[in-house]
């Protein structure tokens, strides 16, 4: 809706522009009578004899070509003035012609009914996901045991999916805030092209596109980091996080800076949503469909080994079967290979149904994948799951002790300090530690992974925390879990 309607106003200016050039008086016979030229913000009439006067209806109208056969009428009368409307100072104007197709508004209006469904639908799934996202990064980071290399990035690719779900949505607000005025004079139209509101535009359009590079990045980056448990050895993970961070955060910055320069020297038009010249466009789609190719070979090449694996081990007829159908749906919104579907098969360029069909999946996809990865390896994971409890269980220890401590008379001022001597207690497999003696859990340094990197896929049951089967156990629990 914004860049047809900024491309209407353009056209309507440049109309203007011309119209105001020819309206300049002629070399006519002035012993003649004559209407005078002008132009009433719909269309420029020209100085013209009494009778009839036509004009072909202003190209700037969306649905007129220019050269058509349409036209709006006036009417000169024989002393040199246009016939007004009856009762009124209003000059009479015929233009049916000019609005007589009214199925182009018919089909606009159907076309935005269906983009306000799919707006709609698109915010609540970013909107899910931001609240989401924002609350599985608060447990990552609050539960320190949580913090590892793993982690880590999982946090990050929660962040870009939260940094790409607020790009969207502050887009729209501006977008809806700008185009939700209706100007009543020429210069309010006019103030459509400030600078300040173009700018702002421009810039969240910019981020958008950034975090959404950020955001298929890190997905690459979960998939080699991925691919680094299942077919090398892992040397030295804290060293490789800040070649991932860059990846993550820097690439982006390589090609959206490139693009942003060449569609304000080049294309410096609306609010550079609109994909005019395609060759701008690959600037930013070359280097996304890459990172999208490579985590989908990625993708392939675990899938070969957990395949092999499960059917060179069948323990119960087509268990394998599902346990590698499981294992697939838990790794594609880990590594968004969805996304190679939109990047080859689907044109960016495409009108009418396939387009709408192009929005629909992409959108609906994009907002609610950063939901789906939050609910897949933070609510769902079982390691999360267990720390949370854990910890649940102890500040209800710890509250009902100091319930005890009071009813046993002890000064209420030297409850804290009672507390502080208080050993810590765990379990840990049905053994009871005290001050923090528990077992540390298994590190990954130089351990060749190929043999048992899917052990876990290949057992009677999928067990949790409390032995129930979850999604939330990606192959990083499952390299853990394994007995290397």
């Amino acid at each position: 809706m914004g860049s047809l309607l900024d491309d209407t106003i353009r056209k309507w200016s440049d109309y203007k522009l011309n119209c105001t050039k020819t309206l300049t008086p002629k070399n006519v016979n002035r012993s003649a009578v004559y209407c005078r030229a002008s132009f009433d913000q719909f269309a420029c009439w020209p100085e013209s004899p009494p009778g009839n006067v036509s004009v072909p209806c202003p190209h700037y109208l969306p649905w007129i070509k220019e050269g058509g056969a349409s036209y709006l009428y006036r009417y000169c009368t024989d002393n040199g003035t246009w016939l007004t409307v009856e009762n009124s100072t209003d000059i009479w104007r015929d233009h049916s012609e000019c609005s007589e197709l009214n199925r182009h508004f018919k089909q606009q209006e159907d076309k935005h009914a269906l983009l306000s469904v799919l707006q709609f639908i698109y915010t609540i799934g970013y909107s899910l996901s931001l609240f989401s996202l924002f609350l599985a990064v608060l447990i990552l980071l609050l539960l320190r045991k949580l913090h590892c290399t793993r982690n880590y990035i999982h946090i990050n690719l929660f962040a870009s999916f939260m940094f790409r779900a607020v790009s969207v949505l502050v887009k729209d607000i501006i977008l809806h805030i700008t185009y939700a005025k209706r100007p009543t004079d020429e210069t309010g139209w006019i103030f459509y092209f400030n600078s300040e509101i173009s700018a702002a535009c421009i810039v969240t359009q910019v981020s958008m596109h950034y975090f959404a590079g950020a955001n298929v990045f890190w997905l690459l980056v979960e998939g080699i980091y991925l691919h680094s448990l299942l077919f090398t050895a892992v040397l030295s993970e804290r060293r490789l996080l800040k070649k991932y961070m860059f990846i993550g955060w820097g690439t982006p910055v390589l090609y959206v800076v490139p693009w942003a320069v060449t569609k304000a020297i080049y294309e410096n038009k609306e609010c550079w949503s609109t994909i005019i010249n395609m060759g701008y466009w690959w600037i930013i789609k070359v280097p996304m469909t890459i990172s999208i190719t490579a985590n989908f070979y990625i993708f392939v090449k675990i899938l070969k080994l957990l395949f092999s694996k499960l059917k060179a081990e069948q323990i119960q007829c087509n268990d394998y079967k599902y346990r590698l159908a499981r294992a697939t749906l838990v790794l594609i919104p880990l590594l968004g290979t969805h996304g190679l579907v939109f990047a080859f098969f689907i044109n960016e360029q495409g009108e009418g149904q396939s387009r709408h069909i192009r929005l629909f999946s992409e959108l609906t996809i994009n907002s609610f994948q950063g939901f789906l990865v939050a609910l897949l390896y933070c609510f769902s994971n079982a390691e999360v799951q267990a720390e949370l409890k854990k910890r649940w269980r102890f500040l209800f220890t710890n509250h009902f002790e100091h319930a005890a401590d009071c009813i046993q008379g002890k000064h209420f001022k030297y409850l804290g300090k009672y507390s502080k001597r208080r050993p810590n207690r765990y379990f840990h497999q049905s053994e009871f530690y005290i001050d923090g003696r528990r077992p540390s859990s298994m590190q990954f340094l130089q351990v060749p992974l190929r043999r048992n990197a899917v052990e876990y896929f290949t057992r009677g049951s999928v067990s949790s925390s409390e032995g129930e089967g979850t999604l939330g156990e990606t192959l990083e629990e499952i390299l853990e879990e394994s007995e290397i």
